[in-house]
């Protein structure tokens, strides 16, 4: 079984009998200490905080995280922390997954990702929005 933890006491599992889902960029589980204090964080999009919003995919990626990360660090965060996204996908493909991958890494560096569900989707809020994701981050205690 592969595992990280966190400061936070945060462990990111991928137990025997299940594949290797790190290419992908998440953990099959997230498992948190009793007590956890939880951030919830709403869908962020690609755009930028003047609201424009670029045509290509990975910029939209990059920025969502981008935004994640900000929303994060606002109630006193670390992406380290995230415990589990959820992933939207307008058109989703093996090669948009790939730059999500990619564009997770740069976010959140090479260690444990979170645990993380991606849904394809036809369309999102606003027009030509192609990714949104969400996260469950653990606090530390006050």
């Amino acid at each position: 079984m592969t595992e990280g933890s966190g400061r936070n006491g945060l462990s990111l599992l991928n137990p025997p009998g299940l594949y290797d889902p790190t290419p992908n960029g998440y953990s099959h589980v997230a498992l948190l200490p009793p007590g956890a204090r939880l951030a919830f964080i709403a869908g962020q999009g690609g755009e930028t905080a003047d609201g424009w919003l670029s045509a290509l995919f990975c910029e939209q990626v990059r920025q969502a995280l981008k935004n994640l990360c900000t929303a994060i660090e606002a109630v006193g965060g670390t992406p380290q922390q995230i415990a589990k996204l959820t992933v939207l996908i307008v058109d989703h493909s093996e090669a948009r997954l790939q730059v999500f991958g990619e564009e997770l890494v740069h976010a959140l560096g090479r260690g444990p990702k979170p645990a993380c569900t991606l849904i394809p989707v036809p369309r999102l809020a606003l027009d030509g929005m192609l990714f949104e994701v969400e996260a469950v981050v653990l606090l530390d205690e006050v």
